[in-house]
């Protein structure tokens, strides 16, 4: 569960994010994912409807939709899911980075256990509200294989109780999957120092998701070394195109 320990400062700062900082056109190649239709928007909306039943409705969080929920929400818990953990193994030609230079996202991916929260969703509209879900979180054709309910088990922040909840997450890694990869820690920071897309860096990326856990005492030592590497990968590129 999330640390008590004070809040540590990252050394990838917003100095780093802003040397990364430029506009890139979409170079995504047309055809090598289709982009969903409506229709196929609405057929899974209402397929994830089907599979929640009539319980209550939770979405468990380990990055952006922490820092950039774009959904509202009731209550907000600190959570784990066991078996599960943090990985840069969704391999990223575009959004964030490109063909010539693809980045990485973050996905849970098999083995050990990650932190993270669990929004449990408003009473009411459930389809109006997995809905604008679902269109923040796909937007080609397949994107859906990534989906997966888990069992996690949330913290009270008040007295510290409890409970197991099923929650939605929209990225877990198939065990088998073309844009699945598994690199070393090394290639992964060489990755998301470089990557750039239409929507912004890997290192912006990267950078909001370690901060905004660390401010709610979410300490994953997997990101704060990734990010620490990231950091000497950028500085490193400054200092030889400086020669300072």
């Amino acid at each position: 569960m999330p640390r008590t320990l004070p809040r540590r400062e990252p050394a990838l700062q917003k100095h780093h994010v802003a040397r990364l900082a430029r506009v890139v056109e979409e170079p995504f190649p047309e055809g090598r994912y289709p982009a969903m239709a409506e229709a196929e928007f609405a057929a899974v909306t209402e397929g994830l409807v089907a599979e929640l039943g009539d319980g209550p409705f939770w979405i468990f969080a380990i990055s952006s939709l922490i820092w950039n929920p774009a959904f509202d929400f009731v209550q907000a818990r600190p959570a784990v899911a066991h078996g599960w953990r943090r990985s840069f193994c969704m391999d990223m030609q575009e959004w964030r980075g490109t063909p010539d230079q693809p980045g990485l996202m973050l996905a849970l991916d098999r083995g050990g256990s990650c932190v993270g929260m669990a929004y449990q969703m408003p009473p009411g509209d459930t389809y109006a509200q997995m809905l604008r879900l679902v269109k923040r979180e796909y937007y080609y054709r397949g994107d859906e294989v990534w989906r997966r309910w888990l069992t996690v088990r949330t913290r009270d922040e008040v007295g510290g109780q409890g409970c197991t909840v099923r929650a939605l997450h929209f990225y877990c890694a198939p065990t088998a999957h073309r844009d699945v990869i598994r690199l070393p820690l090394h290639d992964q920071a060489r990755r998301l120092a470089r990557a750039v897309g239409p929507a912004g860096s890997c290192v912006e990326y990267l950078h909001n998701t370690v901060t905004h856990l660390e401010a709610l005492g979410i300490h994953d030592r997997y990101l704060w070394a990734l990010q620490a590497m990231v950091a000497a990968e950028i500085d490193a590129a400054k200092t030889e195109a400086t020669g300072t």
